[in-house]
């Protein structure tokens, strides 16, 4: 029997409450973060899929943000079981989801996803479409085998996330959130390691973000006012945790500032603990200073739940579960607006159920033997 303590009825009242980004209102403050899974082959969600999101929605998560899909580029992905946003098929099966999501009480949006430089040459679903980037250097610094963008790359790039962006809305989806993430293609235009261009998309932080602006700019005129664009940057890559897009919350300003201005309605910050600061001389988290800089709602993200860096989860190792009561402080001081879920939610389905009703004693440690079910 579940008994409920101060701490718990704190959870689920902060977290229990609506918030707006644009003209959504998404019930709670809980988001589930976006996690490639690699259970849609030839690129199409089928009903295994519709349950996952569906079960999740049911237990209370208010904002769904769907695993990484790839826009209609051919050079976009390096799975053909990596669910895909373009083409009939793909699309019913996405539409289903959303339909399933609205139907627990849940909203959801689809994670527009390019990988640029990271793709090799010769993956799927595309085997004999080139890696594209701004400079054609992987995030390790190499060469590689791919190209640097011509303008008529990065007009086709643009083109294929406002085609994505259009679709969500026309099929029943909430909103969009824009992959500018982790070393995938819109943060190799963000960051210096990657983009050492001479032209209009390369030299300061704001000619570096001049490529994210038009992406999000052609979003933005695509779908209605009212419908939310979020854009998800992170300042570490996949293979450098080190990296940096910006020193001080000034050079962060420089890079965010065009981003918001081009219509970004809401900043999804993802960093692997949330609970560090950013900057010296600052307690505030990257979702905290990026909602000081640019006025709009952000999420936050990054072990949430769970005393354990979420890189060693993927990798086998568990996490014991961890408190939330910095997060409850944060959110009652309005440091963010949202906090997403991964490897907790992942794992347990209820997760959200469980904090929102106050069961904070029935939480689990995360066991890596879940990643290998993912229902």
């Amino acid at each position: 029997m579940s008994i409920t303590s101060p701490a718990a009825s704190r959870a689920a009242e902060i977290l229990s409450r609506p918030v707006s980004i644009n003209g959504l209102t998404v019930p709670n403050r809980i988001a589930m973060a976006p996690m490639t899974r690699m259970f849609s082959p030839d690129g199409i969600p089928g009903e295994d899929v519709v349950s996952y999101y569906g079960r999740r929605a049911a237990a209370g998560v208010g904002l769904i943000v769907t695993e990484g899909t790839y826009v209609g580029h051919e050079s976009a992905g390096q799975s053909d079981r990596v669910p895909r946003f373009h083409g009939a098929e793909q699309l019913a099966g996405w539409a289903k989801v959303a339909e399933a999501v609205h139907a627990g009480g849940g909203t959801i949006v689809p994670q527009l996803w390019h990988i640029g430089m990271v793709r090799k040459q010769g993956e799927p679903p595309y085997a004999d479409a080139p890696a594209v980037g701004p400079s054609g250097i992987r995030v390790d610094g190499t060469e590689g085998t791919g190209k640097a963008m011509t303008q008529r790359d990065l007009d086709d790039v643009i083109g294929a996330f406002a085609e994505a962006a259009a679709a969500a809305e026309r099929i029943g989806f909430d909103g969009v959130e824009l992959h500018g993430a982790h070393g995938y293609l819109i943060d190799q235009f963000l960051w210096a390691g990657t983009n050492r261009r001479t032209d209009a998309y390369g030299g300061d932080a704001v000619a570096r973000a001049k490529f994210a602006a038009e992406v999000v700019a052609a979003v933005r005129e695509t779908v209605s006012a009212d419908f939310p664009v979020i854009f998800r940057y992170s300042q570490w890559k996949q293979e450098v945790y080190r990296a940096r897009l910006a020193e001080t919350p000034e050079e962060l300003e420089a890079i965010l500032a065009p981003l918001a201005a081009a219509g970004v309605d809401a900043f999804h910050a993802s960093t692997r603990r949330y609970w560090l600061p950013e900057f010296d001389g600052s307690d505030l988290n990257l979702a905290g200073w990026t909602k000081k800089l640019t006025g709009k709602p952000t999420i936050t993200v990054g072990s949430v739940g769970l005393d354990g860096d979420f890189v060693k989860g993927f990798a086998g190792e568990g996490a014991p579960v961890k408190g939330i009561d910095d997060l409850l402080d944060r959110l009652e001081r309005d440091e963010f607006d949202m906090v997403a879920v991964g490897r907790a939610l992942l794992q347990d389905p209820e997760w959200a159920a469980k904090v929102l009703d106050g069961r904070l004693d029935e939480l689990k440690p995360f066991d890596a033997a879940a990643l290998r079910t993912l229902s």
